[in-house]
């Protein structure tokens, strides 16, 4: 079997994701959701002419050197002036109160003597001076959030503002993970001179779960026909959306990871890349799940997590694919081969600007290159190599 481009096992994932559905959320609930419906205003902010300064609000017609105008009242926010500003009168204001009915301007405080009931000013404003206009922020039915983006602090403080009690968000999908393999055992094992310690899933599970509804980690399942199979029939029992394996993806004759999953009726899609690190990737659908079957060595893991699952999750919740940087190269790469190459890199910072400083690593199984790399540079297949300077293709790895 040839191996399967990258763009068409993207394109071969992405034509298997659910079109995004919405479910309403409490505001107080919404931070990292993406949202689903647009959010509209309303009302109108300011809902009524505001003062933008603490001082007073007069008539600007009224402000004639050496005269002054006697004040009446006082406006706050949450409790506005009630009368009328006349001819010859103010009112001291503090910022956010309503301008009272008659005024047009703000002067502010600092450009204000006060003699008693008498206020003399230094300065002689236009009319709408230091004012918000009535909808000036934003004004009823305005749409303010499109769906598509992610709610983060600042699109929580507009639909707050807004007076939006809950948003309608994309539902996210739930994630099942599963390890396979005889050799691994959890963090804090005492290992065997056979064994390693298993760590796809304590990176996976973070890289994934700003996307996922819910993540189950299932474990560690031995290289035994019965206690694999009982396991995964375990995760399809609870129906989840998305079953990531990893390990036992490559075909070998002890990898009977692909044999159960279709024993149990998983259709599969394509098992093999055209990449490194990743190549035994295998991606498939059991009814409305789908089944990405990872390498089970960490970077693979890792990097094809990246490359297709992430992608997948984002066109689950309506977002815009993830975007690419073209960067500079601070250090040269060396001749690919025909695969295209996910080749680790440092994000470094230098007086014309940031650039991608390759790490000459390429083992699948280094887990602390990987740890150092805040990149991943896609090196297209059989790229000669190229020179300090030149732009590349670079995807961020802890980017949403």
């Amino acid at each position: 079997m040839s191996l399967l481009p990258v763009e068409d096992a993207i394109a071969a994932i992405l034509a298997r994701v659910p079109v995004p559905t919405g479910e309403a959320v409490p505001l107080a609930a919404a931070a990292g959701r993406v949202l689903f419906a647009p959010l509209r205003a309303g009302h109108d902010q300011p809902p009524f002419p505001a003062s933008a300064m603490d001082g007073y609000a007069v008539r600007a017609a009224d402000i004639v050197p050496g005269h002054a105008l006697r004040r009446i009242g006082m406006a706050q926010a949450g409790a506005g002036f009630a009368g009328q500003v006349g001819a010859g009168e103010t009112v001291r204001i503090f910022t956010g109160a309503p301008l009272p009915a008659g005024a047009d301007a703000v002067i502010m405080q600092e450009e204000a003597v006060a003699e008693g009931d008498l206020v003399r000013f230094s300065s002689q404003p236009q009319p709408g001076r230091s004012v918000r206009p009535l909808g000036s922020d934003f004004a009823r039915g305005q749409r303010l959030l499109d769906p598509g983006v992610r709610l983060t602090a600042m699109q929580l403080a507009v639909a707050a503002a807004a007076n939006a009690p809950e948003l309608v968000v994309a539902r996210r999908p739930r994630l099942a993970l599963l390890a396979t393999g005889d050799e691994l055992e959890l963090p804090g094992a005492v290992l065997g001179p056979d064994q390693i310690i298993a760590s796809n899933s304590f990176g996976l599970a973070p890289l994934l779960a700003p996307y996922a509804e819910t993540i189950a980690d299932h474990g560690i399942a031995r290289d035994d026909r019965a206690q694999l199979r009982a396991k995964l029939e375990a995760i399809f029992a609870t129906q989840p959306d998305v079953v990531i394996t990893t390990g036992g993806a490559s075909v070998g004759e002890h990898d009977i990871v692909q044999e159960i999953l279709l024993e149990l009726g998983v259709t599969l899609d394509f098992w093999r890349i055209n990449m490194r690190p990743g190549k035994p990737l295998m991606f498939g659908t059991r009814g409305k799940t789908l089944v990405f079957g990872l390498p089970g060595n960490p970077v693979s893991a890792m990097v094809t997590a990246i490359a297709f699952i992430k992608p997948a999750l984002r066109a689950w919740l309506g977002l815009a694919p993830q975007p690419v940087w073209h960067l500079p190269l601070a250090g040269p790469t060396t001749a690919n081969t025909a695969r295209r190459h996910f080749m680790r890199a440092q994000l470094v910072h230098t007086a014309t600007g940031p650039m991608a400083l390759p790490i000459s690593q390429t083992d699948s199984g280094h887990t602390s290159s990987l740890a150092a790399a805040e990149l991943l540079i896609v090196q297209p297949e059989h790229d000669p190599g190229q020179p300090v300077g030149a732009l590349v293709e670079t995807v961020v790895i802890d980017a949403f």
